[in-house]
């Protein structure tokens, strides 16, 4: 389990699933030629094949008045995905979330960087048949632009099912708040818009004692794709902006002492861009 310190906050890193090679239905220009050719994502985000490692995991932000989830990944017993390995999952993420000090109903904030399957999962759980709020007690953040984009989108069946068993539970359970991509959640802890992916997307970052750290959500799925930000993932929904996005973001933090926590990077998970030629590299 991996944490770190970020002034007075502690964010921690909780496990569904990680796995290497399988990630060209996201990523197709990051071939295995294509990624052997940025030798730094050696050990850490590549094997010596150039087989990409990922991970859907969660981050747990605790500050000293909020406890907050940072995306839910995929779930238990969800159905009708498009990744037959991500159907009817049997996991331990629950018992891994307490083991880690965060039962479930200790958690008072659930913020959604975007509402694709690997990120709302966990928002519900099934009980006798229904799908329930996860997490009973929290807040469920959602960007307006991004839940309405969502709620209005009924033309996938795999996307139905996902807003179905859940987004729509927790809606109609009175527990979600639709607030601006920028919005601060508490002293320490604000959105960041990262539009491209999603509609909506945001990042959270985090400041706190003079330290500052950004979850990144999917604006960036791997850290190939700072060697590479015109790699535009497959499901980004303007390619174009998710790339003016990245050039963005990364040139802005390239250099500083901002912690970049990436919400699917496996291994190490995060580190300091810095400039590499006319693209950037991550150190860990």
């Amino acid at each position: 389990m991996q944490s770190w310190r970020v002034g007075s906050v502690t964010v921690t890193k909780i496990v569904e699933l990680e796995a290497t090679g399988g990630s060209k239905f996201l990523l197709p220009q990051a071939t295995r030629e294509a990624c052997l050719a940025i030798p730094w994502l050696q050990p850490h985000f590549m094997d010596e094949e150039g087989r990409l490692k990922m991970s859907v995991h969660a981050l747990v932000i605790q500050t000293p008045t909020r406890r907050i989830i940072v995306d839910t990944c995929l779930g238990n017993d969800k159905e009708g995905r498009g990744v037959p390995g991500w159907n009817k999952l049997q996991g331990p993420f629950l018992r891994d979330l307490a083991a880690a000090g965060f039962p479930r109903e200790s958690i008072d904030t659930v913020m959604c960087t975007h509402l694709h399957v690997d990120h709302v999962g966990w928002n519900t759980m099934l009980v006798d048949g229904k799908w329930v709020p996860t997490f009973p007690n929290a807040r469920y953040l959602m960007a307006r632009t991004e839940f309405e984009y969502w709620q209005a989108k009924r033309d996938s069946a795999e996307h139905n099912a996902i807003f179905d068993d859940s987004v729509k539970p927790v809606f109609e359970a009175g527990l979600v708040d639709l607030v601006d991509t920028n919005h601060q959640i508490c002293d320490e802890v604000r959105l960041v818009p990262t539009v491209g992916h999603t509609p909506g997307h945001c990042s959270v970052s985090i400041s706190s004692g003079g330290h500052e750290a950004l979850i990144t959500g999917d604006f960036v799925h791997h850290p190939c794709q700072m060697a590479m930000p015109a790699w535009a993932a497959t499901v980004d929904y303007d390619s174009t902006q998710s790339t003016r996005t990245r050039r963005e973001v990364f040139g802005r933090l390239a250099g500083t002492s901002t912690l970049v926590i990436g919400t699917h990077f496996a291994g190490p998970t995060a580190g300091h861009i810095k400039t590499d030629g006319d693209a950037f590299r991550m150190e860990v």
